[in-house]
C-alpha cells in the first residue's frame, strides 16, 4: 500500500509541473519580444511627426481627425505591444508604451508655434475646487480666467494657479488658425513631457528585451530526480 501510495503521489507530483516549452516555441516567442523592442521608438516618432504636422502644418487635418487618428495610434500601439510580450511584462510595457506616447504628443502641444501675442484684460477670475478621487490625495484648484483680448480671441482661459487679478492685463499667445491652445507668453516648455516620455519609452524597451533575451537562453534542463531503493534489514 505505501509503494502504491508513494508511485501515485509521485506520479501525480510529476503531473504538476508545468509544460516545458519547446525549442521551436521559445524562438518565436524571443522574436516576437525582439520586434516589440523596436515598437515604442518608431510608434513614438510617428506621432511625434504627425502631432507637429497636426499642429503647425499648411493643410493639416482638423482637430476632430488629428485626435481620431492619433487615439487609434496610440490604443494600436500598446495592444500590438501586448499581444508580442505578453504576461505581465507586456501589460505593464503596453501601459509605459501608452504613457510615453501621449507625453510626447504633450511635448509636441508644448512646442508647437503660436505666433501671435496679444495683451488680455482678466476680466473675472473663477476657482474650481476639485477634491481628490482616492483618499489621501491632494486637492486640486483650476483657475478659469475670463479674458477680454483684441479681436475677441482667446475668450477664455484655465490654468492651475491664477495669472493675474481681476483687471490684470496678462501676454497671451496664441495661434491665429486655433490649432493648439492659447498659453501665456513665454509659458510653455516641451522639456518636461519630453524627458517623461523619454523615461517612459525607455521603460517599455527594456522590458521588452528582457522578455526576449530569456526566451533566447535555453530551457535548463529539469534535475532527475533520484529513487530511494528498499531499506535493507537492519543489523542485529
Amino acid at each position: 500500500m505505501s509503494s502504491g501510495s508513494s508511485g501515485s503521489s509521485g506520479s501525480s507530483g510529476s503531473s504538476r509541473r508545468p509544460p516545458r516549452t519547446t525549442k521551436a516555441g521559445r524562438a518565436r516567442r524571443a522574436r516576437r519580444a525582439r520586434a516589440a523592442v523596436f515598437l515604442p521608438a518608431a510608434c513614438a516618432v510617428a506621432l511625434a511627426f504627425w502631432s507637429v504636422w497636426c499642429f503647425g502644418g499648411a493643410s493639416a487635418p482638423s482637430t476632430t481627425v488629428a485626435v481620431s487618428v492619433g487615439g487609434a495610434a496610440v490604443l494600436a500601439a500598446g495592444v500590438a505591444y501586448f499581444l508580442l510580450v505578453t504576461g505581465n511584462a507586456g501589460f505593464f510595457g503596453a501601459l509605459s508604451l501608452v504613457a510615453g506616447m501621449l507625453l510626447t504628443a504633450a511635448a509636441a502641444d508644448q512646442a508647437a508655434a503660436r505666433s501671435e501675442v496679444a495683451e488680455c484684460v482678466v476680466v473675472k477670475v473663477f476657482g474650481e475646487h476639485k477634491e481628490a478621487i482616492v483618499d489621501g490625495g491632494l486637492d486640486t484648484t483650476l483657475y478659469h480666467h475670463t479674458l477680454r483680448c483684441p479681436g475677441g480671441y482667446p475668450s477664455t482661459m484655465a490654468r492651475d494657479r491664477r495669472l493675474a487679478p481681476d483687471g490684470g492685463t496678462i501676454r497671451v499667445a496664441y495661434d491665429p488658425r486655433r490649432r493648439v491652445n492659447p498659453a501665456v507668453e513665454g509659458a510653455n516648455s516641451p522639456w518636461l513631457p519630453g524627458f517623461l516620455a523619454v523615461v517612459t519609452l525607455a521603460a517599455a524597451t527594456a522590458g521588452a528585451r528582457r522578455v526576449s533575451l530569456r526566451w533566447s537562453r535555453p530551457e535548463p534542463e529539469p534535475t532527475p530526480r533520484r529513487r530511494r531503493g528498499p531499506s535493507g534489514p537492519s543489523a542485529p
